[in-house]
C-alpha cells in the first residue's frame, strides 16, 4: 500500500507548456500594465486545480490503459461501481447503487442537463451567492429566472438566512435550488440541522434539489460532509446529488463526474435529456482514471488533508501576524476553512474598490487569486485563493502580501 508524506505535497512541479489553464499568464487582467513582477513570476491561485501529482496507482492505471493501445467506445465495468460505492460508503456513509449512477463528464455539464430536464424556461432557479459563479452563468444562459438567497455574513462565518429563502421560494415559484455543499467559496460544512431545514422547506414547496458535493471529500478537524441524500429517503427522493474524483484527486482535466438520482421517474427524465445532448458517454480514460482514484487513493487523500492543513495554519499566524505589525486594525483576515482547499480572504480592511483589489493583489503583490466579486454581490470585498499547492509557494504568496501591505503602511 503506497504511503505519501509531505516530500510528496511539497514538490514544485513546473507546469509551463502544458496548456494548463492555471498557468497561462495572458489571461491575467492588468489594471494599467504596471508590475514589479513579470507576469510568467505572477504565483496563480486562483482556479481550482492542484499542483500536486496524482496519486502513483491513479497514474499506472492509466500509463496500462495508454500501453494497452486501444481506445474504442467504453462503459463502466461492476468493477467501476464497486470502488465508487465503496469510496462513499467508506468516507461519507453514503451507499450508493448501480442502478442510480449517471457517469458524465463534469458536474458544470451534468448542472445544465438537470436544468433543462427538471424546469423549463422562465421557470426560477435558487442559489445562494457568493457561490460558485457557473450556476448563475448556467441558469441564465437556459433561459430560466435566477433568484438569490444572500448568506449571511456576521464577520466570522456564514450562515443562511432561511427566512429570506422560504420566502423567495413562495413568491418566485422556485422550481429547483442548486445547492454548494461544502460551499465554494465560503468554505461552510453545512451541519445536518442546517440541512434538514433546508430539506424540509424543500420539500414543503416542491422543490427539487441539485446538491453539488464535489469537495466533499475536503473537510477538516470539526467538521462533517453529510450527503444530502442520507438525511432521509424523502430528501433522497428529490434530489440529484453531483459527484466527481476531479477535485480530490486533480483530475479535472480527465472530464469524470458521477450524477446519483434515486427517484425513478428523475432518473428518466434525466436519461432523456442526456440523450438529447448526444453526449451520454464518458471516455475510457475517465473511466480508468475514477476507478482507480476511488480504490486506491485513500492514502493519497488522507495525506493530502493532513498537509493542507498545515498550509491553512501557516496561513492563520502569518495573516495574524501581519495584522499586529501593520496596523491595530485587521487589513486582510481569514475566513476560517470548514471544508475546501479554497480560502475566502476578508479583504475589507483594505478599504479598496475591487478593482484596486484585484490591482493590489496582481500587480503589486503577484499573487493570482480570484476575485470575491465573480461569486456574486456578497463576495465584494473579498478574494478567493487556491492554497492546494507546495508550501514553499503559499509561504512566498504570504511574503510578497506581507511586502505590499507594509509598503501601504510606510506610504500612508
Amino acid at each position: 500500500m503506497d504511503k505519501y508524506d509531505c516530500t510528496w505535497f511539497d514538490t514544485e512541479i513546473d507546469r509551463s507548456n502544458t496548456n494548463a489553464i492555471k498557468y497561462n499568464s495572458s489571461k491575467l487582467n492588468l489594471t494599467n500594465g504596471v508590475s514589479p513582477f513579470p507576469q510568467d513570476e505572477v504565483i496563480p491561485m486562483w482556479v481550482a486545480d492542484m499542483d500536486f501529482r496524482i496519486p502513483r496507482q491513479v497514474s499506472e492505471a492509466l500509463h496500462n490503459a495508454v500501453d494497452h493501445g486501444i481506445f474504442g467506445y467504453s462503459a463502466p465495468s461492476v468493477n467501476y461501481f464497486e470502488a465508487l460505492n465503496h469510496w462513499f460508503e467508506t468516507n461519507h456513509d453514503f451507499h450508493i447503487e448501480r442502478g442510480d449512477v449517471f457517469p458524465t463528464p463534469g458536474v458544470v455539464f451534468s448542472i445544465s442537463v438537470a436544468i433543462r430536464a427538471f424546469t423549463k424556461p422562465g421557470d426560477s432557479i435558487l442559489i445562494q451567492q457568493p457561490v460558485y459563479y457557473p450556476f448563475e452563468r448556467t441558469i441564465k444562459a437556459n433561459e430560466r429566472n435566477l433568484v438569490i438567497n444572500e448568506l449571511v455574513y456576521d464577520g466570522a462565518r456564514y450562515t443562511i438566512d432561511f427566512e429570506d429563502l422560504e420566502r423567495k421560494i413562495i413568491d418566485e415559484n422556485v422550481k429547483l435550488f442548486l445547492f454548494c455543499s461544502p460551499h465554494n467559496p465560503v468554505s461552510r460544512v453545512w451541519s445536518r440541522e442546517e440541512l434538514t431545514r433546508l430539506g424540509d422547506i424543500c420539500l414543503k414547496y416542491h422543490v427539487l434539489v441539485l446538491s453539488d458535493e464535489i469537495h466533499a471529500d475536503f473537510v477538516y478537524r470539526g467538521s462533517k460532509h453529510i450527503v444530502w441524500a442520507t438525511l432521509g429517503s424523502a430528501y433522497a427522493d428529490t434530489s440529484i446529488i453531483c459527484t466527481a474524483p476531479s477535485k480530490t484527486f486533480n483530475l479535472a482535466g480527465i472530464q469524470s463526474s458521477n450524477i446519483i438520482i434515486s427517484n425513478p421517474e428523475l432518473k428518466r427524465a434525466y436519461a432523456a435529456e442526456l440523450d438529447r445532448t448526444g453526449y451520454n458517454e464518458v471516455s475510457q480514460m475517465a473511466l480508468v482514471a475514477c476507478e482507480a482514484a476511488y480504490r486506491h487513493g485513500q492514502n493519497w487523500k488522507d495525506a493530502l488533508i493532513e498537509y493542507l492543513e498545515g498550509n491553512i495554519q501557516l496561513i492563520e499566524e502569518r495573516l495574524a501576524g501581519m495584522q499586529a505589525n501593520v496596523s491595530n486594525t485587521p487589513a486582510i483576515s481569514l475566513v476560517k476553512p470548514e471544508g475546501t482547499y479554497l480560502l475566502w480572504l476578508d479583504c475589507a480592511g483594505l478599504g479598496l474598490t475591487d478593482a484596486e483589489l484585484n490591482q493590489f493583489f496582481i500587480e503589486k503583490v503577484g499573487i493570482w487569486v480570484h476575485k470575491g466579486i465573480t461569486f456574486g454581490l456578497g463576495g465584494s470585498g473579498f478574494m478567493r485563493i487556491n492554497i492546494a499547492c507546495p508550501r514553499s509557494l503559499i509561504a512566498e504568496a504570504l511574503d510578497r502580501i506581507e511586502r505590499g501591505l507594509m509598503a501601504d503602511k510606510d506610504n500612508s
